[in-house]
């Protein structure tokens, strides 16, 4: 190919205006949406200084709140990363009466507002409710609980893990997996070696997207949990409730800590995935 088709096809796939002009626009964007309330969240929790951002950071409630949130996070983390890859094989692989419709309901936790899905899970599960009353009987108790806090941050996060794992599974070719069963390779082998493999680096993606989402959940909570202060409360109630005390400093300090959290886990994320990328490339 010459170097005047080559800046051709370069052009043809410049839909948007020129390079300065979308850079320009999209930093604008950024700055203004992410990176300026970003920074005055930061520079209001600064105003405390270290000794008192830790004393905010570390009392007693605070730290109960970051408990039951990471643990109930991590417990809707991980049934969606088995539940998320599950479905998405499902939507890929089989074809059945009503496929579209679920792949449809996927995203309703997308669409649908979370204090809707808290106040529809909360009736549910209540002692009352179509399937609590089930629990009750076997002695469970989901509402008011950190099951309850788990089973809601598990219903927003769900469609994360599918929808990051599906399209990887649509492009996967049948021919590696065809050539591997020809070798001998049972369908268990096949997966976890030849087919895991690929789809692990959005697997993983989409489980640190689902608990990053679970961390600052909110809506879809606050009915469900009952927000018992050192049992069922969780950061985003707890940063909603110093707001509504004029405590802009704790409130701050507190949502820094879990924006730091959030952060951490999309970076450890980003960096396993280059190193499983590389692996690949590797072998």
């Amino acid at each position: 190919m010459t170097a005047a088709a080559l800046r051709i096809g370069l052009r043809s796939r410049r839909v948007l205006p020129g390079f300065g002009l979308t850079m320009g626009t999209t930093l604008t964007y950024v700055a203004l949406v992410v990176l300026l309330p970003l920074a005055a969240l930061l520079l209001k929790s600064a105003e405390i200084g270290p000794d008192g951002f830790l004393r905010l950071v570390t009392g007693e409630r605070a730290l109960a709140a970051f408990q039951v949130t990471l643990t109930a996070a991590a417990f809707a983390t991980a049934f969606n990363a088995a539940y998320g890859l599950l479905m998405a094989w499902v939507l890929v692989r089989y074809e059945f009466a009503g496929k579209r419709i679920l792949d449809a309901l996927m995203d309703i936790p997308f669409a649908l507002p979370t204090a809707v899905a808290g106040v529809a899970l909360t009736a549910l599960y209540a002692a009352n409710g179509w399937f609590g009353q089930l629990f009750e009987m076997a002695g469970l108790k989901i509402v008011y609980t950190v099951t309850g806090v788990a089973l809601a941050m598990a219903f927003t996060s769900a469609p994360f893990v599918v929808r990051t794992v599906q399209p990887v599974l649509e492009s996967l070719q049948p021919d590696i997996e065809e050539a591997s069963a020809t070798l001998g390779a049972y369908p268990g082998v096949i997966f976890r070696r030849v087919i895991y493999p690929v789809i692990f680096p959005a697997h993983l993606t989409g489980c640190a997207l689902a608990f990053a989402r679970s961390l600052g959940e909110f809506g879809a909570v606050i009915f469900i949990a009952g927000n018992l202060p050192f049992k069922t409360e969780i950061v985003s109630l707890l940063v909603f409730i110093r707001l509504e005390e004029y405590d802009y400093a704790a409130a701050s300090a507190i949502a820094v800590v879990l924006l730091a959290t959030a952060f951490a886990v999309l970076l450890a994320t980003n960096a396993l995935q280059a190193l499983a990328q590389r692996h690949a490339r590797k072998g």
